[in-house]
């Protein structure tokens, strides 16, 4: 098992940098090129890993909902997590604590995926509480309700890795929480 998912487009191999250059993007911004493996994790130069979210790109709501939810459903909660972080920074100041927890909940499924139930846990809580206060105004059809208590009940029972597709949440039209593991 090489942490790819099923279905999951591989990353393009990217060769070993000398030891003395960091890794940049085209504008110039130090970034690690190491691919990654479906959770996140950096894996060795050359490496088959997952393709990355492109980062800074604008979407709609109801986009980057929709393409977190697949990437979930997909078992990808690290890479849902670079799409609400995006939603985050490019949303308007009332909304960004919604868009931030969304983030915090899919990394908390990430750690939680990983084993890190201490991390998981504390990134679960903090994500329901920052998306609670949300709760009467239901932004985008977001199931505040169903994702708060999916992750209070996840929190509280990661004592090891979990199935990341398992354990994905809905995130809007009801129905936050799932049958777990």
């Amino acid at each position: 098992m090489n942490g790819i998912p099923d279905g999951a487009p591989e990353a393009p191999e990217a060769p070993e940098p000398p030891a003395t250059t960091r890794d940049r993007d085209p504008e110039g911004r130090a970034r690690n090129a190491r691919p990654r493996d479906g959770l996140g994790r950096p894996l060795p130069y050359g490496a088959p890993g997952v393709a990355r979210q492109p980062e800074g790109v604008e979407r709609s709501p109801r986009e980057a909902l929709t393409e977190a939810q697949d990437l979930l459903d997909r078992g990808l909660p690290f890479h849902a997590h670079e799409v609400l972080e995006d939603a985050w920074k490019m949303s308007p100041e009332p909304e960004r604590q919604l868009w931030r927890g969304l983030a915090q909940l899919a990394v908390g499924l990430t750690h939680a995926a990983r084993g890190n139930a201490k991390g998981g846990a504390a990134l679960l809580l903090r994500g329901a509480g920052a998306i609670a206060p949300y709760a009467d105004t239901v932004p985008y059809d977001i199931d505040i309700p169903g994702l708060t208590d999916w992750a209070r009940d996840l929190a509280d029972r990661l004592d090891g890795p979990v199935a990341a597709v398992a354990n994905a949440p809905r995130l809007c039209g009801g129905g936050g929480t799932r049958t777990a593991e």
